[in-house]
């Protein structure tokens, strides 16, 4: 049996695959494939700090810090391969709503309640003529960054399955102008 738009868009997973079902412009693509670079090479620069010893985590890094840190950043991987990479934004939202947003909204709080991180340390593994590009980081300015990382997987937590609802209306009026 074949669902009609108005069907699909009884629901929120009806809404979802109609906003799925639009077209991924190159400018969206492109940037997804940033995030997986981006967040790749953060995963390799952490792996270095863990691997060397550099005293940027501190004894407070622990299993379940590990997996929220380095777990937010494979999130982000997830999710922009999904969509602009694999071309599955059905796919992306789904993990998105259901578990993504969530950990990372779960990872941000717990990693600023631990904090084990000594962001002095942060420009270890570079080389000495760049250092500079994160050497003003300190783990006061870094609780802040993990702050609005925080709040905005909040709201896009609360925001998110809101969203369906406003895509199903921007849906319904443009089949009224056709």
């Amino acid at each position: 049996m074949e669902y009609s738009d108005e069907m699909k868009s009884n629901n929120w997973y009806g809404r979802a695959k109609l906003a799925a079902e639009e077209k991924l412009k190159p400018g969206e693509r492109i940037f997804g494939i940033i995030i997986v670079v981006f967040c790749a090479l953060a995963i390799l620069y952490f792996t270095a700090h863990q691997l060397l010893l550099t005293g940027f985590f501190t004894s407070k890094f622990s299993i379940i810090e590990i997996v929220f840190f380095y777990g937010f950043w494979v999130m982000w991987i997830i999710t922009a391969t999904l969509e602009s990479i694999l071309s599955q934004r059905l796919l992306s939202r789904l993990f998105d709503v259901f578990g993504g947003i969530i950990f990372a909204t779960i990872a941000s709080l717990w990693l600023l309640i631990v904090f084990p991180f000594e962001f002095a340390y942060l420009s270890n593994v570079l080389p000495g003529p760049i250092r500079f590009l994160v050497q003003w980081i300190s783990n006061d300015v870094a609780r802040v960054i993990i702050v609005i990382l925080f709040i905005f997987h909040l709201l896009a937590e609360v925001y998110s399955p809101f969203a369906y609802k406003f895509i199903e209306m921007k849906h319904l009026k443009h089949k009224k102008k056709k």
